[in-house]
């Protein structure tokens, strides 16, 4: 079952990684505007995690396994689109549907391991499973690039192709069939159209804030529509028989811990790589080769740390755990924004992208094991769902902050100079705006690396809970005598 599983998670991970290197190629190539270059990486992101929820929920309903064949097959035939792609709306378009897949993908394979393997070997199972993720991150940068110096970017995805295809046979054959669930409950529609619509308007409010300033228009409007929507789905929620998200999740305030913890890590981690290959790229002079063998330390780091962890956590408290990684990343971060776009220091940038891949290893592990085993089973595919959902939200609002802060001093053609690597054809002073902005997103990390910490350290972190029992008249669990009110 971990071997089926790895294939398509390796996958997932090198089609969001290897972009971060390869995106000058593609803008070049597409001739693609600077709006249009962040967006092929943000889009991805953008449909994995408006669908994650609703996933989550359809996983309860029909059974993890169909879905996650599903999810295989969409992302599989959306890689090939990507891949034959004839310019930049294209490949966009490609982009989301390959985020459907991999969302399917996602939510699925914690759940499906929590499912198989018991608690005692569960936290190494894990942990083998964060670190073929970050295996991911590690080939996708390297092997992507070297892909597209020598095929061109286009063979990142039909590279992948004939991957997906064993994923999809080795699957059908593993992972073990489970009767369908019967709970009586619905897909929560109106719910799933609630939240997709609410993220997909906060996603789009901070990635065009950075070029259109904070106060424009459409910046506002969708900020508050999206304020507006979530507002109105927490109130749904609240009163619907079959809720997309069933409130009773939320009673557990360890639980609420666990999910903050998970969207901070990956908030203050993951744009820290694109960040360092952008200045190695736009500001040091280094091709795409080398700035993707610059920021191995982080990926690296993640892939020893992630496997350590799953032996480790079998000995060592999960919040210590946790709270070790969640102060390495912001030491990490807080090292490259002194560090960054120095040619001098790359020993130092080395150690603090190691530091910050060391960190989000050691987080991983400890803190999904400790999430899984406190909800019920027939609550594990929402549960997991909402942390997937937080850590792609972080993901992607880590990815659109980055670029927002770093490239907020430049005009849009300056923008499009980071961002293709010619920067340093351009004046000293706007190579210096870019730098100063990538060092103050850096701190801003750093930021929120120590919060998420805090969480950790002081927040709620108890023993799991127990199968809840029942409300009357419903399906959905009501807080027991082990649950953290």
């Amino acid at each position: 079952m971990l071997c089926a599983s790895s294939l398509s998670v390796v996958l997932v991970f090198i089609s969001s990684s290897a972009l971060l290197v390869a995106l000058p190629d593609v803008s070049r190539d597409l001739d693609a505007t600077a709006l249009q270059s962040s967006w092929v990486l943000l889009s991805y992101m953008l449909t994995t995690t408006t669908l994650i929820l609703v996933f989550g929920r359809i996983a309860d309903l029909v059974g993890r396994r169909r879905l996650y064949i599903a999810g295989i097959l969409v992302f599989l035939l959306a890689s090939l689109a990507c891949g034959i792609a004839p310019d930049a709306a294209v490949l966009l378009a490609a982009r989301l549907v390959q985020g459907v897949g991999a969302a399917a993908i996602v939510t699925n394979t914690t759940a499906l391991l929590t499912d198989v393997f018991p608690e005692s070997i569960l936290s190494l199972a894990l942990g083998l499973n964060a670190t073929v993720a970050a295996v991911g991150q590690v080939i996708g940068p390297v092997v992507g690039r070297l892909v597209a110096e020598s095929f061109g970017w286009r063979w990142i995805f039909l590279g992948g192709i004939p991957i997906s295809l064993a994923g999809l046979v080795w699957s059908l054959r593993l992972i073990p069939r489970a009767a369908r669930p019967r709970s009586g409950e619905r897909l929560d529609v109106p719910g799933s159209l609630l939240s997709v619509a609410a993220v997909g308007l906060l996603v789009g409010a901070v990635s065009v804030g950075g070029s259109a300033g904070w106060a424009a228009t459409p910046v506002v409007a969708m900020a508050s529509g999206a304020v507006l929507l979530g507002a109105v789905f927490v109130w749904t929620q609240r009163r619907v028989a079959h809720p997309l998200v069933d409130p009773a999740i939320f009673r557990d305030r360890a639980t609420i811990t666990l999910f903050s913890a998970a969207g901070l890590c990956a908030l203050s981690s993951y744009a820290l790589v694109l960040l360092a290959s952008l200045s190695f790229q736009a500001v040091s002079g280094k091709d795409a080769v080398e700035a993707a063998l610059w920021v191995l330390p982080t990926p690296i780091g993640t892939t020893v740390a992630a496997a350590s962890a799953g032996v480790l956590a079998r000995r060592v408290p999960a919040r210590t755990l946790s709270t070790i990684g969640m102060l390495l990343i912001a030491v990490g971060a807080a090292v490259l924004a002194g560090s960054l776009a120095d040619d001098g220091d790359y020993a130092v940038t080395a150690v603090g992208l190691g530091a910050v891949g060391v960190g989000t290893g050691v987080f991983m592990t400890p803190s999904t094991a400790a999430l899984m085993t406190r909800v019920p089973e027939h609550r594990r595919g929402i549960a997991n769902a909402i942390r997937s959902a937080l850590q792609n939200a972080g993901f992607l609002f880590s990815t659109a902050l980055g670029l927002a802060i770093a490239t907020s001093g430049l005009s849009a053609a300056q923008q499009a100079a980071a961002y293709d690597g010619s920067l340093l054809g351009l004046p000293a002073t706007d190579v210096q705006a870019f730098v100063d902005g990538v060092r103050a997103a850096a701190l801003t990390f750093a930021g929120c690396a120590v919060v998420g910490a805090l969480i950790v350290a002081f927040g709620p972190f108890g023993p799991p809970d127990r199968e809840a029992p029942l409300r009357p008249g419903t399906s959905s669990p009501v807080p027991g005598p082990g649950t953290t009110a």
